[in-house]
C-alpha cells in the first residue's frame, strides 16, 4: 500500500524511495520483526490456553522428547504468517500478480498445515490430516499458481526449466511445466515440513533461502542487472523480493519464541506454508533447480525419510537409526543445540554455492 505514495513524489520528494524495491524489501523485514516480536507473547498465550496439553509427541521418535516438548504449544505458524501478511500487504506493490499469487500459495499451504495441527492437537494424536488428500490439494494449488505463472511470462521460456553455471542451456517442457512445477512447490513445503522437528532448526535455514531468493529475485527481475550477469529476466519476479524481507524479519521475531528451549512450535501451519512459498519463488524465478542447492538441507531431510521408508518395505532393515535424518544424530548422540547449529552451517553453505550461479556461468 506504501508503493502507492510514491505517486506523490513530485510534489513530496522523500517519497520517491518507495519506488524502490529494496528499500521496501528492507522496510518489510523490520516491520514484520516489529510485529511478530510485540504480538507473538500474547499469540502464544492464546495457543496455550486453547491447546492445553499442546503439540502430542511422537511415542516412536526419541524419548527425551517425551520430556523435554510436552506441553509446548504448537501452531506457531500463525505468527509468522501474520507477519509476512501484514508486511506484505503493508510494503509490496498491490498491482504486482507474483506477489499475490505465492502469497496465495503460502496461505493455502498453511491453510492445510493449520488443519493438520488442529487435528493433532484435538486428538492428541501426531496422525493429523491423511496423507493422500493433502497431497491432492496441495498438488492442486501448485497446479493452478504454476498455469498463471506460465501465463504470465513469454513463451517458450515461461515453460522451459533453465540450468544453473548454464547461459543459454533451457530444456523446453511445455504442457509438462506445470506438472513439474507443481512437483518443486509439493516438493519444498513436505520438507520443510520434514525438517521441523526441533528448536530453530527449520526457521533459519527457511531464512537463510528466503535471503537468497530475494536476491534472485530482485536480479532477475531487473533487466539491467540480469544482462549484465546473464541471467534470463522475468518481469515483475523482482517485488518477491520484498515477500522474502518479509520472510526474514517474521522468522527472526519467530525464532525468539522458538530458540531452545521452545516456548512454541511452527507446526505444519508454518512449515508446510514457508516450504510451499520457496517453491513458488523459485518456480516464478526460473530458479528451480538451484532450489535443490540452496535448500539442499530440506532436501537431505526428505531424501532420508523416503530412503528408510523404502528400504524398511524392501528389505526390513532401516538404513538410519531414525528418520529424518536429524533424529538419526539424536540416536547417536548429538545433543540438539549441535544438530541444529551443524544443521545451520550446511544451510549456509549450501546458500553460498546457490548464490554463486549467479556469477559463474
Amino acid at each position: 500500500m506504501l508503493y502507492w505514495l510514491s505517486a506523490f513524489s513530485d510534489t513530496i520528494g522523500p517519497l520517491n524511495v518507495l519506488r524502490y524495491i529494496t528499500f521496501r524489501t528492507g522496510g518489510a523485514l523490520i516491520t514484520a520483526l516489529v510485529f511478530v516480536f510485540l504480538l507473538g507473547p500474547w499469540i502464544i498465550d492464546h495457543l496455550r490456553l486453547r491447546q492445553g496439553k499442546g503439540q502430542p509427541i511422537r511415542t516412536d521418535g526419541p524419548q527425551s522428547h517425551l520430556v523435554t516438548k510436552k506441553g509446548t504449544p504448537t501452531m506457531g505458524g500463525l505468527i509468522i504468517l501474520l507477519g509476512i501478511v501484514v508486511s506484505t500487504v503493508l510494503w509490496a506493490n498491490p498491482a504486482n500478480y507474483y506477489v499475490w499469487i505465492v502469497l496465495g500459495v503460502t496461505l493455502t499451504f498453511g491453510s492445510i498445515g493449520f488443519y493438520d495441527d488442529y487435528l493433532k492437537v484435538t486428538k492428541q494424536t501426531h496422525a493429523g490430516f491423511a496423507g493422500k488428500i493433502r497431497i491432492v490439494i496441495e498438488a492442486a494449488i501448485a497446479l493452478a499458481a504454476c498455469y498463471v505463472f506460465v501465463s504470465l511470462g513469454r513463451e517458450p521460456f515461461a515453460s522451459s526449466l533453465t540450468f544453473p553455471f548454464f547461459k543459454e542451456l533451457i530444456l523446453p517442457l511445455g504442457l509438462l511445466f506445470p506438472l513439474f512445477g507443481a512437483f518443486i512447490i509439493v516438493g519444498a513445503g513436505n520438507a520443510v515440513n520434514l525438517t521441523d522437528g526441533l528448536d530453530g532448526l527449520a526457521i533459519v535455514p527457511v531464512m537463510i533461502a528466503a535471503g537468497c531468493f530475494g536476491v534472485f529475485s530482485w536480479v532477475v527481475g531487473n533487466a539491467v542487472f540480469s544482462d549484465y550477469l546473464q541471467l534470463h529476466f522475468v518481469v515483475g519476479t523482482g517485488e518477491l523480493a520484498v515477500l522474502c524481507g518479509a520472510v526474514i524479519g517474521a522468522g527472526l521475531g519467530f525464532l525468539w519464541f522458538n530458540a531452545p528451549p521452545a516456548s512454541i512450535f511452527m507446526g505444519d501451519t508454518g512449515s508446510l506454508a514457508l516450504g510451499g512459498m520457496l517453491g513458488a519463488i523459485a518456480v516464478a524465478t526460473k530458479h528451480e533447480i538451484v532450489l535443490g542447492i540452496v535448500g539442499g538441507l530440506f532436501v537431505l531431510e526428505a531424501v532420508s525419510v523416503i530412503v528408510q521408508v523404502v528400504s524398511f518395505k524392501l528389505t526390513g532393515k532401516r538404513v538410519f537409526r531414525m528418520a529424518p535424518i536429524h533424529h538419526h544424530f539424536e540416536q547417536l548422540g548429538w545433543t540438539e543445540p549441535q544438530i541444529v547449529i551443524r544443521f545451520w552451517i550446511i544451510s549456509v553453505v549450501l546458500a553460498l554455492v546457490g548464490l554463486s550461479t549467479l556469477k559463474l556461468r
